[in-house]
């Protein structure tokens, strides 16, 4: 049957519920080999799903573990994830953003894996910071100060971390099915009244193309509407890094500057405001122009870094502590001009490279060292001014300004 599974799918025929449910399920439980379950995930990879199997695929993810119940916190739970990108720090702004203004946020998040951390590493880099609670102690703080983010429990869609794990090693990461299934169980499984996606696209992302973020963004919504959730969601462009900051430590002291209303006016900025009001409008179900008034007045009255601070004081945190590498680099610019262009991608590799992410599980991150970009696109620059500062406590890497930067 194991083979008769894979060779249908390699065809690019239709996998049924039940033999979608045999064969991930036998991965979880040792029946399914390494090798044997890499195969099917490549050809989904490679020949696609239907919504039926979707939907079947993200049942089992669902099932395989816990799902959680948050109905007897007040309000609507509204739940946000990003597809992933080079600088992402928004749940630490959008966050305390949306929890200020009443809407309660119960977030669970994930550590990275390749060019810089995920969010849990992100806070860990406060000393003291707890990310692994209870259920018990999740809902004792959202019940006090209506935020908390946190690691995923063992127990909540254990299918999809072990497939994960897999398709990370596989090159089968950016399959639209598979990341579909994988996000919208999670979210579900989570207790979210509602759920956001950002959906990221460019060369720092996971998906290249416009069209194929749409494609997931359709069939998130109707995952979605499968278990009578609302999915909004937005797709925003990875062709440079998101914000000044890249790197634990650095992407956290980053977020805080914009909760104090110090950083204004840049891409990261502004896609926080814009999650944070979709969050407000479905939370407070109001509309988006309210929503948005809402979230300026937040940040404008310091209740968002308020927030921010209540939740890291409960989850042990000193932000005072926070560690950045006394050793830098700069780069210059070798001409005057316009900022035209900055990759993203070759940003993430040097971030990499420096120790602000992992290229294995088993590899430790250096939460002190990352980059700071002293230039923005659309910035005027002249020669030899400071483009760009790494934080290393290493030796820096080959830098090719020209495969960073394009100044016209």
């Amino acid at each position: 049957m194991i083979l008769e599974i894979i060779n249908k799918k390699r065809i690019g025929k239709e996998l049924s519920y039940k033999e979608i449910d045999y064969f991930f399920n036998g991965y979880l439980n040792g029946v399914i080999t390494d090798y044997q379950m890499s195969s099917l995930l490549m050809a989904i990879c490679i020949n696609g799903m239907t919504d039926e199997e979707i939907f079947a695929l993200t049942k089992v993810f669902i099932d395989s573990g816990d799902v959680l119940d948050f109905s007897d916190i007040p309000g609507i739970k509204v739940d946000k994830h990003s597809t992933g990108g080079i600088g992402d720090k928004t749940t630490l702004v959008i966050a305390p953003i949306v929890a200020s203004l009443g809407v309660p946020v119960i977030k669970m998040s994930g550590r990275g894996l390749g060019y810089t951390g995920g969010t849990i590493d992100k806070l860990e880099s406060i000393k003291g910071f707890k990310v692994d609670l209870s259920d018990e102690e999740i809902l004792d703080q959202v019940r006090k100060i209506n935020l908390v983010v946190t690691g995923q429990t063992a127990d909540l869609v254990p299918l999809d971390k072990v497939i994960y794990a897999l398709r990370d090693v596989t090159g089968t990461v950016s399959s639209i099915p598979l990341i579909a299934s994988s996000v919208m169980s999670k979210k579900i499984a989570s207790g979210a009244d509602k759920i956001l996606i950002d959906i990221k696209v460019g060369n720092g992302a996971l998906l290249q193309k416009r069209e194929e973020a749409k494609k997931l963004s359709e069939i998130m919504i109707k995952i979605g509407e499968v278990y009578h959730k609302e999915v909004r969601t937005i797709i925003s462009d990875m062709n440079a890094p998101l914000g000044r900051c890249i790197g634990n430590s650095l992407e956290v002291l980053e977020a805080i500057d914009v909760l104090k209303g110090r950083e204004k006016d840049n891409n990261f900025v502004d896609l926080c405001y814009k999650l944070a009001t979709e969050m407000v409008s479905m939370g407070k179900e109001i509309t988006k122009k309210e929503a948005y008034y809402l979230v300026l007045e937040s940040i404008n009255s310091g209740e968002a870094y308020k927030k921010f601070l209540e939740m890291v004081g409960m989850q042990g945190g000193d932000i005072a502590k926070i560690k950045v590498s006394e050793k830098t680099y700069k780069i210059k610019s070798s001409s005057n001009g316009i900022i035209t262009k900055i990759n993203a991608l070759e940003m993430g590799k040097i971030s990499l490279a420096l120790g602000a992410g992992k290229l294995n599980k088993d590899d430790k991150l250096d939460y002190s060292v990352g980059i700071v970009l002293n230039k923005l696109i659309g910035d005027t620059v002249k020669k030899g001014e400071v483009l760009a500062t790494f934080y290393t406590n290493k030796k820096i890497p080959e830098i090719k300004i020209e495969n960073i930067y394009k100044i016209n």
